[in-house]
Order: C-alpha cells, then structure tokens, then sequence
C-alpha cells in the first residue's frame, strides 16, 4: 500500500508505517498541480494543515481509500467530496489538546511572575529580584469560557494551582 505524505510528521510516525509494510513516499511542499500528479496510485494521503485535499486532487486519486489529517481541523479537506469519492476522511482530534492546556498555564504562569520582563532584565544585565516578585496563581479567579476537550484540561490544572474558576 503507498501511502503519500505531503506536510512534515515525526519519524517515528513514517517508521511506523514502513515497519506495518506500507511504502511511504514522503514529498513535502507541493504545489496543487503537483499533488494531482502525484497522487494517482496512493492508497493513502497523510496531511497536515497546508496540504489542500480538493475535489481535483480526489479525482486524481482513483486507488485512494483514506485521507488522514495530522491535526484537529478538517477545513482544508473537501470531505463532501471525498464522501462522494469513498474516501475515508480521518483527523487526530485529541493531537494537541494536552500541549494547548499546558501552554495556557505555562503563559498564566508567566504572567503572574513576570518571566519575560524578569528575563530581559537579566539579560541586560540588572538583578531586579524584589521587582519581579508577582503573584501566586493561588486563590485566583480565572474564567473559562468553552469546556470542551482544551478548557477541561486548563481547569483541571488551575485547580491543581489552587484556583478558583468561573
């Protein structure tokens, strides 16, 4: 089974897919009219958010049986399209959940510290210690708006931090 990928995943991923037998044509960075040429005979489209999966490049590929996106979104995939075709359309819902969250806490965090200016007043050279003290995240107030699969995770850790959430 070949399988086409288009945008930059890990190598562990494309090993994977090479140790389950599949052959893996990796060519990054094509153009709309490249992808068209290129996809007739893949079995498989791996993609990431740049690749854009038209009704063109469905057509092209007659041998194709699914499209994979490395990613949440779909919007770059014509999925009406690939439904008409029979083309199995997946994506990887839960693939940055988990960074989003910890990234939301790692920048509330660094804003009640201080991190960055503390920081550039390192680098230049100024020890300002009594300066940059901040504030504890505990017994704050933080709201959240939207509890899907991210703003879960942010409450469950602001909560580890002793917050209060609205």
């Amino acid at each position: 089974m070949r399988v086409l990928v288009t945008e930059k995943i890990a190598d562990g991923g494309l090993q994977r897919l090479r140790d389950a037998g599949h052959e893996v044509d990796v060519q990054e960075g094509l153009t709309p009219e490249e992808l068209v040429a290129t996809i007739p005979g893949a079995h498989a489209l791996i993609i990431r958010s740049a690749t854009q999966v038209t009704a063109s490049v469905l057509a092209a590929g007659t041998d194709l049986i699914a499209v994979g996106r490395a990613g949440i979104g779909l919007d770059n995939v014509d999925v009406a399209a690939a439904t008409e075709c029979g083309v199995m359309v997946v994506n990887a819902p839960q693939s940055n959940t988990l960074s989003a969250a910890e990234h939301t806490m790692a920048l509330l965090l660094a804003q009640a510290r201080n991190v960055p200016q503390a920081s550039e007043a390192l680098k230049a050279g100024r020890w300002e210690r009594s300066k940059w003290t901040g504030v504890e995240l505990s017994d704050k107030t933080l709201g959240i708006i939207g509890l899907g699969r991210i703003g879960k995770l942010v409450a469950q850790r602001a909560l580890a931090f002793g917050m209060k959430l609205v």
